[in-house]
């Protein structure tokens, strides 16, 4: 299985600074969504990663999975709470998220820091 974390997120680094330099206003429009979209409000900026990595996921979209899974653990997500997140994925995707979903729990666990699994 292809390890999805750190690695893919340096891997796609450079391709993505040289597009963003290309289409800078696309880019910076696309960040004001994000941090929008994933900041604080009803839900919290966990839930919200834990959504954008399931949907990662569904979508088999491997720098998602990376970033997502980066910004659930930074989120303070545990191991238990992303397995659970999985187990709904693979409801609503079958056979494609038995193989994105644990990729999506391995990403996760390069992110976490020992303590987020207690």
């Amino acid at each position: 299985m292809a390890h999805i974390g750190p690695d893919t997120l340096s891997d796609l680094r450079a391709p993505a600074r040289e597009l963003r330099r290309l289409i800078p206003d696309v880019y910076k429009g696309f960040a004001e969504t994000h941090k929008a979209a994933l900041g604080d409000g009803v839900l919290d900026t966990k839930t919200k990663e834990l959504i954008a990595l399931a949907i990662s996921v569904s979508k088999q979209c491997d720098g998602c999975i990376a970033s997502h899974a980066r910004g659930a653990a930074t989120a303070g997500a545990t191991r238990e709470e992303v397995a659970e997140m999985i187990g709904v994925t693979i409801l609503m995707n079958g056979g494609p998220g038995t193989v994105y979903g644990p990729r999506a729990l391995a990403a996760f666990d390069s992110f976490a820091t020992p303590a987020d699994d207690a």
